[in-house]
């Protein structure tokens, strides 16, 4: 029988075959889809509606698939299943026909981005704090490398020009039909490289094989945490902690171990481990208020849809404003492109290795400090622009630059803290919540910028007092954006059973 490790090995590399061809999938259709929609006769707005749908339906979908992965404890079936709707969905998109059916194409594509959820809320469960934001910013980089290689399918893409049955593959339809391959291929690999790993063994030695339905090992694994529990607290495992990099010091602010961490709802989740990994339904005493109306919780989603409405906006605005001011063509802006997923892919595992040594919150304060900075630059030196050319394409360079570096800070910490901070038996559905919040981030950010390309003064201000406030907050919640201390936990279950 496969070992647990190579199993593990095996399921996390298909995950990140799963983004990256999520971010190949928005390279290779996004360059081309306004071309595509001109021959079908499409009114202007439909590129809008098009690059919604694909959104919305996803923003949908989260929760759902969130859900159904934590009532199951399963994901396999969950993305296979989503699968099915990448496949149909570019299936319909390389068919064509109609502006209508291209739009019903990204909105059943859009369905199968709702795995995500499930996926997040299964990396949360089979990891430990101290190293979640770690594997989230691995898994986040895997993304961003497809974004960076997609354009390179289009050069080959762009050439085809052949018939298959009573459909054509051309320069517009072509990326359809290959991401329809793609997703298939995908599909193959899920089937035999993925697998349903037992949760609740997130540290399991090299070579050993986790049992996972007998009730004497759980009853060991019970036993060995009330032993822990009486221990002296220097001995924990805040101060030294085992992971993939090796045995070293980790900063934490908790006082706690995994094993201990606060459950939100007044769980703790030790004491509900049998029926967390039974039959039991997980929203059994789940309250909605109780979970996402917390100061921490509503901070950490805050954050998210702040920096998605951004990021989304400068993504409108930057095309414009480079033909406007420095006469950029197709070539120079995949060549900036290009070098924005290089600096952001870099940043993504500069985060990775800071957050073995710094706190998440320290993280996300300094993702802030640069978000913050980059939007006063462009308020300053971009919103009216004035000077030499050589002057000009700095000071957008620099823009742009400090831009692309807060967002790995940003997405990553907050990420790993929402997961932290939110009952690990919902997980899954808090994950499509989230998501969800930043699926409306990317739907109304474009909308936002696509009116405001020559009043950047208003688009910019806006931007930089939504990031303002989003400090404010976090500022003044900074005490609440840790995972909570054990003593928490006791506190929230006397006041439950009270």
């Amino acid at each position: 029988m496969m070992d647990f490790q190579r199993k593990k090995k095996l399921t996390n590399f298909t995950i990140g075959l799963i983004f990256l061809f999520s971010g190949v999938e928005y390279a290779v259709i996004l360059p081309t889809i306004w071309a595509y929609l001109q021959i079908l006769n499409a009114e202007p707005y439909f590129l809008g509606l098009g690059l919604s749908a694909f959104s919305f339906t996803g923003l949908l979908a989260g929760p759902i698939f969130g859900h159904w992965s934590d009532r199951t404890h399963r994901t396999k079936s969950i993305i296979l299943f989503a699968n099915l709707f990448e496949i149909a969905g570019n299936f319909m998109y390389f068919v064509g026909v109609s502006k209508w059916l291209l739009l019903a194409s990204r909105l059943v594509a859009g369905i199968g981005t709702g795995a995500g959820a499930a996926i997040f809320g299964y990396l949360t469960r089979s990891t430990s704090t101290e190293d979640r934001a770690t594997v989230f910013a691995v898994v986040m980089a895997c993304r961003q490398a497809g974004l960076l290689i997609g354009p390179a399918f289009n050069l080959f893409l762009r050439l085809c020009n052949f018939r298959l049955g009573p459909f054509e593959a051309n320069k517009y339809t072509s990326p359809g039909l290959f991401m329809c391959v793609l997703w298939l291929v995908l599909q193959v690999i899920i089937l035999f490289l993925y697998s349903d790993l037992p949760m609740g063994h997130r540290n399991v030695p090299q070579g050993v094989e986790p049992v996972e339905s007998s009730v004497q090992e759980k009853q060991k694994l019970l036993t060995s945490e009330d032993v822990d529990e009486e221990e002296p607290e220097s001995s924990s495992y805040g101060s030294m902690h085992t992971s993939e990099h090796g045995v070293g010091p980790v900063p934490v602010e908790t006082g706690t171990v995994d094993e201990h961490r606060y459950v939100p709802n007044g769980h703790h989740e030790e004491e509900e481990e049998e029926e967390v990994w039974g039959s039991e339904n997980p929203f059994h005493n789940f309250s909605a208020s109780r979970e996402y109306l917390r100061e921490e919780v509503v901070v950490l989603l805050t954050a998210q849809f702040i920096t998605l409405f951004n990021q989304t906006a400068l993504e409108t605005m930057v095309t414009p404003l480079t033909q406007k001011y420095f006469g950029f063509g197709e070539v120079e802006n995949s060549v900036m492109y290009c070098l924005c997923g290089i600096e952001v892919i870099a940043g993504f595992f500069f985060v990775r290795w800071l957050s073995g040594r710094f706190t998440d919150r320290a993280i996300l304060a300094v993702g802030l400090v640069i978000c913050n900075l980059s939007c006063v630059w462009g308020l300053v030196f971009l919103a009216n622009p004035q000077g030499s050319f050589a002057w000009l394409l700095s000071a957008f360079i620099i823009g742009v630059f400090l831009q692309v570096l807060g967002l790995p800070f940003v997405a990553v910490s907050q990420l790993s803290l929402f997961s932290k901070v939110t009952a690990e038996k919902t997980q899954g559905f808090s994950q499509g919540l989230r998501r969800s919040v930043g699926g409306l981030a990317t739907i109304l950010g474009p909308l936002w910028a696509g009116g405001l390309t020559n009043n950047l003064y208003l688009m910019l201000g806006v931007m930089l007092g939504l990031l303002t406030l989003l400090t404010v907050m976090m500022s003044l919640s900074y005490s609440y954006l840790v995972e909570p201390r054990p003593e928490t936990v006791h506190t929230a279950a006397q006041e439950e059973s009270a």
